[in-house]
């Protein structure tokens, strides 16, 4: 294309991965080359207010709620772009593609994706069946069991059935015993995670997680190692090396994932002979499963004593921290900074075709 593509990005976000996505957005937009983007910059606050930004230094500031500029989405397919209103100015702006890097509810569960296709505007990432069954970890499980590919073990309890949480306790330890982990099923980043090893441990993770989602999965604990693996690509998906997780704490909870320094990810770490084709062809089959489309990364645990690989989840909108893995993996294979995100803005274009 002869002229600049103008790139709208979105960030912030009203779930519990605000914080993060901003953090991304940082790292994602810093990597643009404004010789190839015209950027158009849209925060969205934890009330869902869309505010346009100024520059990359407004988010990296964190001033840019102060904005008085909205900029939303016009809901016409004829349209392709946005709609600026300030006071009593209004302004249009066509969009090439849309870099939703949003986390969690209302931006990697397909809500944005669906708005976005009714916009008829192109956009990053997963389409909105990928990304709702994805962003559900219980759904997910129900498509990758055929697989034949291991799973933790799982019990699906909802808010409501809290209400005789005795009974819901029951059922975890006839089951699963101890010690297991309690997850909200929608959510991402380990927000609202607990491990349990008694029952009084269990119904306050229960409570913890009914504050994130009104579906909540109880696994049992894997010990193994925890690895991550990329997966870039339309319909010939591809996957990258394996990297690892060192947690500092327990499991890697949001606290050690991007505030305790102790916390480590290594890129090539050894593995026993086979494991890192398995995995890497284990991700692949995921990730088309799910109908992923563009990028995602794939989570796993390689159990101690067995060596055993088994699968926990998938995410459609990995983070872009400087800590990620996603984009350090890709960079491991020549793709760092300004190419990944040329690569994923083409495949936007090729899921068009």
């Amino acid at each position: 294309m002869d002229r600049k593509l103008t790139v709208a990005v979105l960030f912030g976000g009203q779930s519990s991965e605000h914080e993060i996505s901003c953090m991304s957005a940082v790292n994602v937009i810093g990597a643009m080359d404004p010789d190839k983007y015209e950027l158009v910059l849209i925060g969205i606050t934890r009330e869902g207010r869309w505010l346009l930004t100024d520059s990359l230094e407004c988010i990296k500031e964190d001033t840019w709620r102060e904005s008085t500029v909205q900029a939303v989405l016009l809901p016409d397919a004829t349209e392709h772009g946005v709609l600026m209103m300030d006071g009593d100015r209004i302004e249009r702006k066509r969009v090439d593609v849309v870099f939703p890097v949003l986390h969690g509810m209302y931006g990697e569960d397909g809500t944005i994706q669906g708005l976005l296709e009714m916009a008829g505007i192109l956009y990053v990432g997963c389409g909105v069946l990928s990304s709702a069954v994805s962003m559900d970890k219980a759904y997910t499980k129900q498509l990758v069991e055929p697989l034949g590919i291991r799973q933790a073990k799982y019990v699906l309890i909802t808010r409501m059935e809290l209400k005789n949480v005795e009974s819901c306790v029951k059922r975890v330890e006839e089951k699963l015993g101890y010690p297991v982990f309690v997850k909200p099923s929608k959510a991402g980043s380990s927000k609202g995670v607990s491990q349990a090893k008694n029952a009084e441990e269990l119904k306050a993770a229960l409570t913890e997680a009914a504050r994130h989602d009104i579906r909540i999965l109880v696994e049992e604990k894997i010990e193994g190692r925890e690895i991550e693996c990329a997966v870039l690509g339309a319909y010939e998906p591809e996957a990258s090396g394996v990297g690892e997780i060192l947690a500092a704490d327990t499991f890697y909870s949001y606290e050690a994932k991007y505030f305790n320094n102790e916390s480590r990810t290594l890129l090539e770490p050894e593995f026993p002979e086979g494991i890192l084709e398995k995995v890497r062809e284990y991700a692949v089959r995921i990730f088309r499963a799910v109908d992923g489309f563009g990028l995602a990364r794939v989570d796993f645990f390689l159990e101690h004593g067995t060596n055993q690989v088994v699968f926990n989840e998938i995410n459609t909108m990995p983070g872009f921290t400087g800590i990620s893995m996603y984009p350090m993996l890709w960079a491991q294979r020549g793709l760092a900074g300004g190419k990944l995100i040329d690569r994923l803005i083409e495949l936007a274009f090729e899921r068009q075709k």
